[in-house]
């Protein structure tokens, strides 16, 4: 071992648990945050939580046509998958700076699970 190596390492440690920390809040924070997306100009609308988890769904009256069942249906679709788009898009820009940070960190350490 060299000299001082000791404090760099513990250094090198503080930092892993350090983002491994602000991943876990970042988690946390994606999974109470919502995202509503819509379809139809706005006739349907659906909400989910920053983990793709459809929580609620709304209908404006006059898109409920009993002739025309099947525009509804891909109304509340085109509005589900809206939402799960936005809402990983959401996830990536919390995410996606963490993980590559944990990637870049973890590949020059070469530790395995980061």
């Amino acid at each position: 071992m060299f000299p001082g190596g000791g404090a760099d390492m513990q250094q090198l440690l503080q930092q892993a648990q350090q983002m491994q920390a602000d991943y876990l809040a970042a988690q946390q924070e994606l999974a109470v945050a919502e995202v509503t997306a819509s379809a139809g100009g706005g006739l349907v609308s659906a909400t989910v939580n920053g983990a793709g988890e459809l929580k609620a769904v709304k209908i404006d009256p006059k898109a409920v046509d009993p002739e025309d069942v099947e525009t509804l249906e891909d109304l509340v679709v085109a509005a589900v998958h809206a939402a799960n788009e936005d809402a990983r898009a959401m996830a990536e820009a919390k995410l996606g700076p963490i993980t590559e940070a944990m990637t870049g960190f973890s590949g020059g350490l070469g530790l395995p699970g980061m």
